[in-house]
């Protein structure tokens, strides 16, 4: 009882005091009428969730001892709404929320999703999905034994670096390189080898956050490098880099913006003149943090700027660093290419074992890598780069077939096929729309928040943009073995 309730009560003439005094008593009656542990485990509903869900009798025992827990606590603080705890109807309701627990631990939690929003590389949804041969590498080095670190050759002790290294050379350009667990972690590998307590020059319009609050200021601090600022927000100029090096500089730092665009009264340096200012300083490294790291040329077929990393590579910068898991289309891992001397530095540095990435990680980046060094037919086998590609007619093809079923179905919902656009996602090509085609959903008597609730909720989930109040599936990222269980889905809601 609040004090609020106690003053609004005392207006009204009631003894305040006495009432409390009663409800206090009645709730610790409550308290004292909870069932015993051992009470409950003699129930048959015990063993039956222990059978049922396979689960450890003392983690099912656990289960019902959190929700007396909680039950407890909510009554000694007026909480409690449910019914009398000597009742029957309580213990069947407490076994109703142990039942749940039981089925929330049984289930897994990552589980698939059908992504309805059109944008390509959702980072909530797990970025870039693998390519059927990705998929099929990883089962099969994952079911069986691998040679991870073992020269099949020599018959000794091999290295996890050599197993994608000369794919990765094939397929940029660069002399060596090496991979990581993700690009957060090669910045830091790269600034921390190369640069520690020396000065590293940065544009500031290129101090950028990402997501999950990652800055290249904080990252470049928490490595150990010294972070020296140059030009303004909107303009850099190359005499802001000469003017910045002096005998402490280790490195000129170029961050691809490719998650937003400063446009206007703009002026940014080309990597080529940074390459031809850091060879007239001797020791000074030119290295370039690519972000998306594009090995399919997207601006020849009109989609966006985003450079290719052979061609910058080929410019020649001495190390670059990269996402596997957004334009590359592969596993979430960070790729460093460039000069031998320094990719030998880095894998010899302690935090080269601390960042390095597991057998599924290889063999799906492997598979994917594979694909680049073939026709272009194969590289459109990878699915990012299919689903950036993919035509408006074709969308509208399946959005139409899609209606078309529902229709047939007769389930209640308005669908109409509507131009839209989908996005690339992933903090890539931020300004790049991609025409596409819709289908808007309505129902009468049910909001658009309500059924994308249900959608989200259902079995896999369907996760959807809201737009005009009304659901938009976008079939740019609706598979159309897909487009069927999302129809069953519609039917069920």
């Amino acid at each position: 009882m609040t004090a609020s309730f106690h003053l609004e009560v005392k207006k009204l003439g009631y003894n305040v005091d006495k009432r409390f005094i009663l409800e206090e008593t009645s709730m610790k009656e409550y308290v004292r009428q909870l069932p015993p542990i051992h009470e409950m485990q003699k129930d048959n509903r015990f063993q039956q969730l222990v059978s049922t869900y396979k689960l450890h009798h003392e983690l099912v025992t656990e289960l019902i001892q959190n929700q007396i827990q909680q039950v407890r606590s909510n009554l000694l603080n007026g909480n409690f709404n449910g019914p009398s705890t000597a009742k029957t109807e309580f213990i069947d309701l407490l076994f109703t929320h142990v039942e749940n627990d039981c089925i929330r631990i049984s289930e897994y939690y990552l589980q698939p999703v059908i992504n309805a929003t059109g944008t390509v590389l959702h980072t909530n949804l797990g970025r870039a999905r693998l390519s059927e041969k990705a998929i099929e590498q990883v089962v099969n080095v994952a079911r069986n034994y691998s040679n991870l670190e073992y020269n099949l050759s020599s018959g000794k002790r091999g290295s996890r670096h050599d197993i994608i290294e000369e794919l990765i050379i094939n397929v940029t350009g660069a002399e060596a390189a090496m991979v990581v667990n993700n690009n957060a972690a090669a910045v830091y590998l790269i600034l921390r080898a190369l640069a520690k307590d020396k000065n590293v020059i940065v544009s500031r319009g290129q101090l950028v956050e990402i997501g999950g609050s990652f800055r290249v200021s904080s990252i470049m601090e928490e490595s150990g490098a010294n972070l020296i600022e140059i030009g303004t927000t909107n303009k850099t100029h190359l005499y802001d880099y000469e003017n910045a090096i002096d005998e402490n500089t280790a490195m000129i730092m170029k961050v691809h913006t490719s998650n937003f665009k400063t446009i206007g009264f703009t002026k940014t340096v080309e990597s080529d003149e940074l390459v031809s200012l850091t060879k007239k300083n001797d020791g000074v490294i030119f290295y370039e943090d690519l972000g998306s790291g594009s090995l399919f040329d997207f601006k020849g077929n009109s989609i966006g700027d985003e450079p290719v990393v052979a061609d910058i590579i080929d410019q020649g910068v001495d190390i670059v660093s990269f996402s596997g898991d957004k334009l590359l289309g592969g596993p979430q891992a960070g790729i460093i290419a460039g000069k031998k001397i320094l990719i030998d530095k880095l894998k010899k540095h302690q935090l080269a074992r601390v960042l390095r990435v597991d057998k599924m990680t290889f063999a799906a980046l492997e598979a994917t890598l594979k694909a680049y060094l073939q026709d272009t037919e194969k590289i459109i086998s990878i699915p990012t780069v299919r689903d950036i590609l993919l035509t408006p007619e074709t969308i509208k093809e399946r959005a139409n077939q899609f209606v078309a079923k529902m229709n047939e179905a007769t389930i209640g919902f308005e669908c109409e096929v509507t131009e839209d656009f989908s996005q690339v996602g992933g903090g890539t090509m931020p300004e790049v729309l991609l025409p596409t085609y819709v289908v808007t959903l309505h129902k009468n008597g049910q909001s658009a928040d309500t059924i994308a609730t249900l959608l989200r909720q259902s079995k896999p989930s369907v996760i959807t943009r809201i737009k005009n109040e009304q659901i938009i599936l976008d079939f740019r990222t609706i598979m159309e073995d897909e487009s069927a269980t999302l129809i069953s889905i519609l039917k069920n809601l």
